[in-house]
């Protein structure tokens, strides 16, 4: 594998809209999304999304207007993503098991006036309002027949189903954007405050697709099957874009089962993979069988590695490589195949990144020192151009010229780097990253808390689980599995904590601060209740 490796386009085409284009043109009977029931070629999906892109025009979304996209992993996903992309219109996925404050949080702060949604969303927005959302175009039907059916808290707003927008022509919607322009707005765990919105260029989406390609060594006849929500990063950019930019075929997935997933690889014939940690880790933990290595996988991206990865490289007969990143500073590590050992992120891909590893004060500490990773990018645009409403936590985040990651990381002598740890409170559970502040505002709106700190605390299947530490109300009897059940409508099911204490007070700090490092430290104790323990399974 070369770091210098180029898609066929090169680097002076890097809008959606450009490499859609070049692929309908170059392999456009080739499929690029494959469902359960059926694929679609790239010049389907160039098609479907000029469509797509011209209804939304008619409905008066222009260029630079966040557009909210709610729904399940679907063809339709992809063409309302390559279709705002063409019109220059900004994407802003939201992840579909949020519910409560967070969903509004999101749905108001993106001042978006439209929503593209599947139907089977619409009464969690009853829920927690529609923020600015003046026109919702609904995928799945309109619930109880339209109008009439609508809840009652959205009957105001306008709504168009989806199918409507297929009516529209085919034919190439205006000039599209630069590269330079707004693609997406992707909404990330804060750890201080609530999520953050984190604005993306054309040029960083490609950038990510571009390091995913390299890290699989993906080639147009590989079968791409990742079981990634298209709501994420990884889903989005690293599975459907990547399989764009070289031409492969990508698969749209079920969620993830350890009990379907080689199945399902077989079935497809897939040939590369992208796997979280903890995917992997349960793949591994699964019974061995006789036929674990007679599979077509070929390749998979592993993030983080799990400690048995020489040994689940042989079990199932596939290559692995390695990386380390986020949405704000995109993919600045790779590994090759040869992986340097069983803990590495990689290394630095020197022809487009910096990265120093630095204490308290930003000064570079030397190999062997953990510190907090600190990134800069030698080409511009690779990086985010900043948080969504908030110049703020911006320059916070740019500080010194260098843009911090909350990251803990470590570099050897061979210049091989290690993440250590978050430097920050959010908690990395499955992929997903948690406010630990978003968790406690749920937490706390029930009668009998008084307050609670959420902390991560290390998980069989690598990467964290949440939990709760809970001060009850004077003379309550709190009890967590009811805690669960309260929590349950109320957040995603990655949030609700795993782990819950009953404790009569919290460490604090002489100002008053609640110490979590205290908490983190202590980790799970002979009084803590866990659910999973307690037979309680969260549905998705």
């Amino acid at each position: 594998m070369s770091d210098r490796f180029t898609p066929p386009e090169g680097r002076d085409a890097q809008t959606l809209h450009q490499v859609l284009a070049r692929r309908a043109a170059s392999r456009g009977d080739a499929p690029w999304i494959t469902g359960e029931a059926r694929s679609w070629t790239y010049r389907d999906v160039d098609s479907m999304s000029n469509r797509v892109a011209n209804g939304l025009g008619a409905l008066g979304v222009a260029k630079g207007d966040t557009v909210l996209v709610m729904l399940p992993d679907c063809v339709e996903f992809i063409a309302a993503w390559c279709g705002l992309a063409k019109l220059g219109a900004v994407q802003v996925p939201v992840n579909t098991h949020l519910r409560g404050s967070v969903l509004s949080h999101v749905v108001n702060d993106s001042r978006a006036r439209t929503m593209i949604v599947h139907a089977r969303f619409l009464d969690r927005l009853a829920g927690v309002g529609a923020g600015r959302v003046e026109s919702f175009i609904v995928l799945g039907g309109m619930p109880g027949g339209a109008p009439g059916g609508w809840p009652a808290a959205l009957s105001r707003l306008e709504h168009t189903p989806f199918g409507t927008l297929l009516e529209a022509s085919d034919a190439p919607a205006g000039d599209g954007p630069a590269a330079t322009d707004l693609v997406a707005v992707l909404y990330t765990s804060g750890t201080t405050g609530p999520s953050k919105g984190v604005m993306i260029s054309h040029i960083q989406a490609y950038e990510y697709a571009r390091s995913v390609v390299e890290l699989l060594e993906l080639a147009p006849d590989d079968v791409y099957y990742a079981p990634l929500p298209l709501f994420h990063i990884a889903g989005q950019w690293g599975v459907a874009y990547a399989a764009c930019l070289i031409g492969a075929q990508a698969v749209l997935a079920r969620p993830f089962s350890a009990g379907a997933y080689w199945p399902d690889v077989r079935r497809h014939r897939a040939t590369a993979t992208f796997l979280l940690g903890a995917m992997a880790n349960f793949l591994y933990q699964q019974p061995e069988a006789e036929d674990d290595a007679d599979n077509p996988l070929e390749r998979a991206l592993v993030v983080p590695l799990l400690p048995e990865i020489e040994a689940f490289k042989r079990r199932f007969g596939c290559l692995v490589s390695t990386t380390w990143g986020a949405t704000e500073f995109n993919v600045p590590t790779r590994s090759t195949f040869n992986l340097a050992n069983d803990r590495t992120c990689g290394r630095v891909a020197e022809d487009r990144y910096e990265v120093r590893i630095v204490d308290a004060l930003d000064r570079e500490v030397p190999p062997g020192v953990p510190g907090e990773a600190v990134v800069r990018p030698r080409e511009p645009w690779l990086t985010m151009i900043g948080y969504w409403g908030r110049p703020d936590w911006t320059v916070a985040a740019w500080r010194n010229l260098w843009l911090h990651t909350g990251d803990m990381l470590m570099r050897d002598e061979e210049g091989n780097l290690y993440f250590v740890d978050r430097t920050k409170d959010a908690i990395r559970r499955r992929g997903e990253n948690i406010s630990s502040m978003e968790v406690e505002q749920e937490i706390v709106a029930h009668p009998d808390v008084v307050e609670c700190a959420v902390v991560p605390v290390a998980s069989e299947h690598t990467e964290q689980e949440v939990m709760a530490v809970v001060v009850p109300r004077p003379g309550a009897a709190l009890d967590p599995a009811a805690l669960t059940e309260f929590l349950t409508p109320r957040m995603a099911y990655f949030m609700i904590p795993r782990y819950v204490e009953i404790v009569d007070e919290l460490p604090r700090t002489q100002t008053g601060k609640i110490r979590k490092y205290t908490l983190r430290e202590r980790g799970l104790t002979p009084g803590t209740w866990d659910r999973e323990a307690a037979g309680i399974r969260l549905r998705r």
